[in-house]
């Protein structure tokens, strides 16, 4: 890694331009091998003096995205009933729900379009399974089985061929998409990138709940149109079955996941509320930037989605 330390915070809290772009990509391969397996190795120390430059450069970064969005979570209420009203309101008003995008990519994207968008999706998807199971250490016990349940549908229930995560990278090795840091926009990586954050460190570990849920909630309408725009190519079902998957599965694991982990941990504890609903706006906010950027790229001219 040759990113010098000063940039790290040099360039954290840069939410556009080309030092947030920089700090994006860099963040990204320094997630890579920070996540990697490894055995011990005599340069340890020297990682972990970088890991700190790095860890706090990625505070910063969150930080920034969370005074952004402080005007859209004023009024998070904590009583239980009506936090999750607010909560699964997000599906219909939150940022980037409802954009133009999608129905586009059902009904008119080219497959080269199409391959691109797979191409940044593959890269902002960040691996729900593994920040799941960051996310689940020491949670209380209710909430804790039910994202084990989740954990296991995304694990195929134990058949490797149902695993989620290399279902969707079948899919791109099918169109021949290979994303790297150099490849992907930067909103995308950024998205990937908070995922990390909030899944990885442990003041944010609410965050990632809602965060994670608000996935489970708002992709099965998304997942639907692009299976369609896929199965309009002529993408064989095999091969396009994640997101044919998740426009079904996921519409069961919101509903658990609302009612077993969100409201009994606001139940138990009503802070919570304020973390796990900042947690789905950062997330929301993070894809709406995404959709509007991928608008840009593919010149599609058409009304903006609601609330993004």
């Amino acid at each position: 890694m040759t990113f010098p330390d000063l940039a790290w915070t040099q360039f954290a809290s840069q939410l556009k331009g080309s030092g947030f772009a920089l700090f994006q990509r860099e963040l990204t391969k320094f997630n890579r091998l920070r996540l990697e397996p490894t055995l011990p190795y005599p340069e340890w120390r020297d990682a972990v003096q970088r890991e700190s430059h790095v860890r706090q450069a990625e505070g910063e970064f969150a930080e920034a995205v969370r005074a952004e969005i402080a005007p859209l979570i004023a009024n998070i209420p904590d009583g239980v009933g009506d936090f999750i009203a607010w909560f699964e309101e997000l599906r219909e008003t939150g940022p980037g729900q409802g954009d133009v995008l999608f129905p586009w990519l059902a009904t008119q994207a080219s497959r080269e379009q199409m391959k691109w968008f797979i191409e940044q999706e593959v890269a902002g998807e960040a691996g729900f399974d593994d920040l799941l199971a960051f996310t689940q250490v020491k949670m209380p016990q209710q909430a804790k089985l039910e994202m084990a349940r989740n954990y296991w549908d995304e694990m195929g229930r134990g058949n490797s061929k149902g695993m989620h995560g290399p279902m969707l990278e079948r899919l791109a090795e099918h169109v021949d998409v290979h994303p790297t840091p150099e490849t992907v926009i930067q909103d995308a990586l950024a998205l990937g990138n908070m995922m990390v954050a909030l899944a990885h460190n442990r003041r944010f570990a609410f965050h990632s709940i809602g965060a994670l849920g608000v996935i489970e909630m708002t992709a099965p309408t998304r997942a639907g149109f692009v299976d369609r725009g896929l199965r309009r190519l002529r993408i064989s079902a095999k091969k396009r079955h994640y997101f044919a998957l998740h426009a079904v599965l996921d519409v069961k694991h919101s509903e658990t996941w609302n009612r077993e982990v969100l409201r009994s941990l606001v139940a138990e504890d009503p802070r919570r509320a304020c973390a796990i609903g900042e947690g789905a706006m950062l997330r929301l906010w993070h894809g709406a930037r995404c959709f509007e950027r991928y608008r840009e790229k593919f010149n599609f001219a058409g009304p903006e989605s609601r609330a993004a």
